[in-house]
């Protein structure tokens, strides 16, 4: 792509020179991709020296700009040709040359747009060198299937006599056990020679046994040859997870390997870390910083608990596993339980939430709420104080240690490093792509949301992390067109402070797409009659039919007409006021439907939350401006999953829809509760719906940037369904097979501790490999984080 554009500029210096001043003359020093798109159409209209420039390679590369950065005699572009490949060019007005330039320059040149053409000295960051030797992916459709590309590897290496990949495997498996009960051998093995003999030894001698005797009636044998509990519970287990090691010590196979390492008893006890907003079970949804998150947490553990429990039966073992939530405390926490040191999870045996305080400098309880924007200060006292309760309740350090969105995933860096375990993260979101330019301006928004801290910390947890787990290839890498959140870290400058030359690199085979689901106790098809709630449905019409009150404004005059529904929280991104407007200016959509809107409160003056307030008023404006009364409902509060799992499909039972407006989604939550409901679902094709969504066939995208087309592809929807009533029960169908096939809360916890076990070992084959990337980071940490964060202390 490069040589030949590089070809076209040269042949064709007038034409590009004309194009190029038509985006100077713009008086813009930065121009997105999608402006440079729209001007180039406008160019080619009106130039007549513009034939064939529509079709060039200078077209080409225009399409895949993602911004570019003007200031006399200079023209600065970065082109991503494909996901997670990058060029960088500059063209010079004067002497009309076009050169590519390193990644360094580039941001440089964007810095000095910032500081008045001046240029600075700043912190360069670059990973790269410390990770050369490290193995990578090199495909892009291998981004998010990391631990598939490990496997592959230390097969190889086990395959190499040179590697000693068969004695590793072996020193592995001697470091297991509870407590002070060994698992799998025991010191009668020593070498790979004694374990294949007394593998052949074993399956021959159990061959000659009884079926459905156990591992107690064989235990004594079994211990002679050098072989402890952790094989199997039934003797058909222990057989087969011996041949799976005896045919993986005779032929390497990536498939075998993953297999054979997910059957090693090697999770108990987990640790999880969500510490900001308001975590808890009842009361909490819409509060200021929590929502889905809180949701996909408690679900995953109940999940988790289950599957862990299933394997350490079928292991052969007797070990109540435990799971610790760390988040927490707010002493005035209002109506929550957010106040409670413990808490057990509803529906567990052993998944307890841990709520540890925030202290201040002198030591005291931080009593009060504050926004996931300034928790930076006290994180690593949470972390200390945590390690401690942790060792504590469970008599040993954890299996597993995870973390939720940067602060969870910055407070498990710390954790796991102390108590030397694998980590995982889930960022949920990333803050950095929400707001546009947030890197680059930072200083102007450092007040409100501290991006110093959390860009930073985010790329300290993310290259520490053991393994990544995100919803969505979406999150990670993007699309064609659309940058990953992970991916906006591969390079990037904050003026004044730093310079990321090589930050995240996507094709790290630590990605890996583990996608949640919906409970499916509660989000199932309105179809299925005899589960319903039918004695919620006075409360829901309620809900849906009643009168203005305190908690709700407008009402719905025509009961007959279908409705389109959307819940989520009351912020810019996720765009409900956006949904409104659709609606309120689509005459036509007016008369096919109503509009449900489930989201914030509707008084600013109760919200403590600046954004929310201002959405609040806007909504509150719309319904001014438009005169919605009569066709808009809107609800100011919270409903426990149970009455949102039946008023899903009470809303399908009257041939609605969901819709999901936001501006960028991680996954998407709420569009697989609706899906699994059974409700045709329409939802951004900004982020994870993307993936979840088959267009046209279990749903359809939208984009939440032009809202007169979303609209009218709602309209379009109900039309043919008037005129084609299976129209909509296709749909419905489409959307209920996708989640079953795909998103459920069973395989994502089987899958997440298959990689546990398989990242627990990669860690162990690997420890040193990494230790120079670890001394970066903590030098980073040390030197950048802890004054930025202990600024924000100072400020508030």
């Amino acid at each position: 792509m490069l040589q030949k554009l590089m070809a076209y500029v040269r042949e064709n210096r007038e034409t590009v020179y004309s194009l190029f001043r038509c985006y100077q003359s713009r008086g813009k020093t930065l121009i997105l991709g999608s402006e440079l798109w729209d001007e180039f159409h406008v160019f080619c209209q009106e130039c007549r020296d513009a034939s064939g420039l529509d079709e060039s390679p200078l077209a080409d590369a225009l399409k895949k700009t993602q911004e570019a950065a003007v200031v006399d005699p200079w023209f600065y572009l970065d082109i991503r040709p494909s996901v997670a490949k990058w060029h960088y060019l500059r063209y010079h007005f004067e002497t009309m040359s076009f050169e590519e330039i390193s990644v360094s320059e580039f941001l440089a040149f964007k810095e000095s747009l910032i500081n008045n053409g001046r240029e600075e000295s700043i912190l360069e960051v670059d990973l790269a060198p410390f990770e050369r030797d490290f193995p990578k992916m090199s495909q892009t459709r291998s981004i998010g299937h990391g631990v598939e590309f490990l496997n592959r590897k230390f097969s190889s290496r086990l395959a190499s006599e040179l590697t000693k990949g068969d004695e590793l495997l072996l020193s592995f498996l001697r470091v297991h056990g509870y407590r002070d009960t060994p698992f799998m051998i025991n010191n009668s093995i020593t070498t790979v020679k004694e374990l294949r003999g007394a593998l052949m030894q074993a399956v021959e001698h159990l061959e000659r046994q009884s079926r459905g005797l156990q591992w107690h009636d064989l235990e004594h044998d079994l211990r002679v040859m050098g072989f402890e509990a952790g094989w199997g519970r039934s003797i058909d287990g222990i057989k087969k997870t011996m041949m799976m090691l005896s045919d993986l010590l005779e032929a390497s196979d990536h498939q075998n390997l993953e297999r054979f390492l997910g059957r090693i008893p090697m999770i108990f006890n987990m640790v999880i870390l969500s510490p900001h907003g308001y975590f808890g079970q009842d009361h909490v949804l819409g509060l200021p910083d929590t929502g889905g998150q809180v949701v996909y947490i408690l679900d995953q553990v109940r999940a988790l608990e289950r599957e862990m429990k299933k394997r350490i039966y079928n292991q052969g073992l007797d070990v109540d596993p435990q799971i610790l939530i760390l988040t927490r405390l707010i002493p005035e926490a209002g109506e929550t339980t957010c106040n409670q040191e413990e808490e057990l999870v509803n529906g567990t045996e052993n998944v307890r939430i841990l709520r540890i305080p925030f202290r201040q400098e002198d030591g005291s309880v931080l009593r009060h709420w504050i926004s996931r924007f300034e928790v930076w200060p006290y994180l690593e006292a949470f972390a200390k104080e945590a390690e401690k309760e942790v060792l504590s309740r469970l008599g040993r350090r954890p299996d597993l240690v995870i973390g939720n969105y940067s602060d969870g995933n910055l407070a498990a860096t710390l954790l796991a490093r102390r108590l030397e375990v694998t980590q995982c993260n889930i960022a949920h979101a990333l803050e950095k792509t929400k707001y546009l330019y947030s890197a680059l301006y930072w200083q102007n928004m450092e007040k409100p949301y501290h991006f110093s801290c959390q860009f930073t910390a985010d790329l300290i947890a993310m290259n520490s992390a053991d393994f990544i787990i995100t919803s969505s290839y979406q999150e990670i890498a993007g699309s064609s067109d659309v940058v990953g959140q992970y991916e906006s870290y591969s390079s990037f400058t904050m003026p004044g402070l730093q310079r990321i030359i090589h930050g995240v690199d996507v094709f790290d085979p630590k990605f890996n797409i583990v996608s949640p689901g919906a409970d499916a106790e509660v989000y199932f098809p309105f179809s299925e009659h005899d589960r319903r709630l039918v004695g919620l449905h006075g409360e829901i019409e309620q809900l849906i039919f009643g009168r203005e009150e305190s908690d709700s404004r407008g009402w719905l005059d025509d009961k007959e007409k279908p409705i389109i529904f959307s819940m989520a929280r009351l912020d810019h991104i996720k765009n409900l006021t956006g949904l409104v407007q659709w609606f309120a200016e689509s005459e036509e959509l007016r008369n096919l439907a109503n509009l449900l809107i489930i989201g914030g409160t509707v008084h600013p003056d109760d919200s403590g939350d600046s954004e929310e307030r201002e959405q609040i008023e806007k909504m509150h404006e719309l319904f001014e401006q438009h005169d919605l009364a009569g066709k808009v409902r809107w609800l100011g509060m919270r409903l426990d999953k149970n009455l949102s799992g039946e008023l899903y499909r009470y809303i399908a039972d009257h041939k609605g829809v969901f819709v999901q407006p936001a501006f960028f989604e991680a996954f998407g939550l709420t569009v697989i509760e609706a899906m699994a409901s059974g409700l045709p679902t329409f939802a951004t094709r900004y982020g994870g719906p993307l993936e979840i969504i088959e267009d046209g066939v279990s749903g359809f995208h939208i984009d939440p940037n032009h809202g007169a087309r979303a609209a009218e592809i709602l309209v379009e929807f109900f039309l043919r369904s008037l005129e084609t009533p299976s129209y909509w029960q296709q749909l419905s169908q489409g959307a209920i097979k996708r989640v079953e096939s795909k998103y459920t809360w069973k395989r994502y916890a089987k899958r997440l501790l298959s990689l546990t076990c398989i990242y627990g070992f990669w860690k162990y084959a690997t420890n040193l490999e990494r230790q120079e990337t670890h001394r970066y980071l903590e030098m980073l940490y040390h030197l950048q984080f802890r004054p930025l964060a202990s600024s924000i202390s100072h400020e508030d």
